[in-house]
């Protein structure tokens, strides 16, 4: 193994990728975190020395066939699906572990590669924000809870917990404030550690606070660890900590930056002569070593031209930076021969209820993405483009109405005073139905902003109003950019998109 050192900066990926948690196997460290309910889901990324990072992988292609998740009608899982997973890796077999607000259940995906196949499976319960450990006497412990934190053992195969072996460990004190929650427990040199997040009574910091016993249901003795704001943060605190090849620690934390989402940031930290847990200050300028010093990672924000070809099923497999919103439906997209075509299947009464919208992560603290939108087949009541999705939003691109079709730009923007329906701000004639449009966000904590552009003579001109999105948890991720199309009237209206460009 190198030992490279190698120096980057906070926040590490640049973009939502909330409630990590983080191992190392051999000379290869892995995260999880939170997708919610963009699919597929459950995005395992990889490095090789904490600070760059690249998609490994997906656990689940769709998690439940619900009309939530299938986003049928005004079902939606918005602000629920797939919560702060568990990431482990135990006598060679990694586990996924996590629950589904919408669903009440909590899933446990197993598989003998990161790259997959991942099964899933159940643990009878519903457990919040939980942690596994497998401990060193071959019995396995899942902690969870929110102010209240309990421990129980559960059953050799995971399927559920022991019975009477629950109990509280751990209490935060009373109080209008975020209580203890996204527990990550961990056995290390003989001694039980377990790490939280929380606020204070005064103000909204999040605050990282960890616990440490003798014994899995032992006098558990600590608090915070870490009450610092990166700047443009309300705080670092949630994710879990891991080790080097070399014996040093650090942690893998996320900080919200408000709209773009919740960033992790790497701290690194040791453990006092009396074995408790001890983290530096959080800062800009990191280090880390690498263990493959020349690796090129593969970018975790991608322009695409869409020309995949289909496996011996006729599938086509995104690229992972890819994630649709809630479950697609496959028959209706298609992706090759330079173009990614939808075809609408279901009347929508705004764009947050369009099926098969395929999204990217923005990236903080500036995005700049276009794409040419041929529309020239949509039906009356028809609209396709470009999105910067979250429940303060807007949206570019092509309408049909009355026979003709426009570029328009739309939006469902509260921060204007305007009221909670999408409408449209502007549009101007587009006789051929075919348009090359573009979406740009400034973001930090205390404002964002998103303005939309298309191309016209070679120059871009200005669309519509600016929006002002914000981490909303009416959807409770960050704001996602979308090629999108819905129907009002008439499904079965058709649009390509091609010549995706996510500007560096």
């Amino acid at each position: 193994m190198q030992n490279e050192i190698i120096k980057g900066k906070n926040p590490l990926m640049m973009g939502d990728f909330p409630d990590p948690d983080v191992i190392r196997v051999g000379d290869t460290y892995y995260m999880c975190s939170t997708t919610m309910y963009y699919m597929p889901g459950g995005a395992l990324l990889r490095s090789y020395d904490l600070i760059n990072w690249e998609f490994c992988s997906h656990v689940y292609e769709t998690l439940e066939d619900t009309p939530r998740e299938n986003l049928d009608g005004e079902n939606h899982a918005y602000a629920n699906g797939m919560w702060a997973p568990c990431l482990r890796y135990h006598d060679g077999v990694f586990h996924v572990i996590f629950i589904a607000n919408d669903t009440r259940k909590t899933y446990h995906f197993t598989a003998e590669n990161p790259e997959g196949p991942w099964k899933k499976s159940y643990i009878e319960g519903f457990y919040h924000d939980c942690s596994v450990l497998f401990d060193d006497d071959g019995k396995v412990y899942i902690m969870y809870g929110n102010r209240e934190i309990h421990v129980a053992q559960l059953k050799p195969d995971l399927s559920g917990t022991v019975e009477g072996t629950d109990k509280v460990v751990i209490r935060d004190e009373p109080g209008g404030f975020l209580g203890y929650e996204g527990c990550h427990l961990y056995k290390i040199n003989g001694k039980y550690y377990a790490f939280f997040i929380h606020s204070c009574k005064e103000e909204w910091i999040r605050i990282e606070a960890a616990f440490m016993a003798d014994s899995i249901y032992g006098d558990w003795t600590g608090g915070d660890v870490i009450r610092y704001r990166l700047p443009d943060t309300t705080g670092v605190a949630q994710g879990g900590i891991v080790d080097t090849p070399d014996g040093d620690w650090y942690g893998v934390i996320f900080g919200d930056r408000g709209a773009v989402g919740r960033i992790p940031n790497l701290v690194p930290m040791h453990f006092d002569d009396s074995g408790f847990p001890v983290f530096d200050t959080p800062t800009i300028d990191i280090e880390a070593k690498s263990t493959h010093p020349e690796y090129v990672y593969d970018k975790l924000f991608k322009s695409d031209d869409f020309n995949y070809a289909s496996d011996s099923d006729g599938k086509v497999k995104l690229d992972d930076v890819w994630e649709f919103n809630h479950n697609p439906k496959n028959d209706y997209w298609m992706a090759g021969n330079g173009r990614f075509t939808l075809v609408t299947e279901k009347l929508a009464k705004s764009a947050e209820f369009a099926r098969n919208t395929l999204t990217q992560r923005t990236k903080y603290p500036k995005t700049s993405v276009y794409v040419t939108v041929d529309g020239s087949q949509l039906n009356d009541g028809d609209f396709a483009g470009l999105i910067m999705l979250q429940a303060i939003y807007g949206f570019i691109g092509v309408a049909k109405e009355d026979g003709k079709t426009y570029l328009a730009m739309r939006a469902k923007a509260e921060s204007r005073g305007e009221n909670a329906e999408e409408r449209e701000y502007a549009r101007v004639d587009l006789p051929d139905g075919k348009a090359t449009v573009k979406a740009e966000a400034k973001f930090s904590l205390g404002d964002s902003c998103e303005e939309f552009y298309y191309l016209d003579g070679g120059e871009w001109r200005k669309l519509g109003i600016d929006v002002h999105p914000q981490f909303d948890l009416r959807h409770f991720v960050g704001v996602r950019v979308g090629l999108c199309a819905y129907s009002t009237v008439k499904t079965g209206g058709k649009t390509e998109f091609t010549h995706f460009v996510y500007e560096d």
